[in-house]
């Protein structure tokens, strides 16, 4: 068995920087909105914005990933 550290090296140092490149972007678009994203979510139980927020993660995570990858 052959194991690739190399391979494992590259993928945790995407992981980070993928993960730093998502919460950033996250806290900038939290920053944008009027009020607290968090705080409106978890205290207020908005269930529709949790919702929105949820598709704008995946948003930004296709972005991020793709960026990452390096779609053709």
């Amino acid at each position: 068995m052959n194991f690739n550290f190399g391979a494992l090296a590259n993928s945790l140092v995407y992981t980070v920087i993928g993960v730093a490149i998502f919460w950033l972007a996250f806290v900038i678009i939290d920053k944008l909105t009027p009020y607290d994203l968090w705080k409106e979510m978890v205290e207020e139980k908005n269930m529709a914005l949790a919702i929105v927020v949820g598709a704008m993660c995946l948003g930004i995570a296709i972005i991020v990933g793709a960026a990452i990858h390096g779609v053709p």
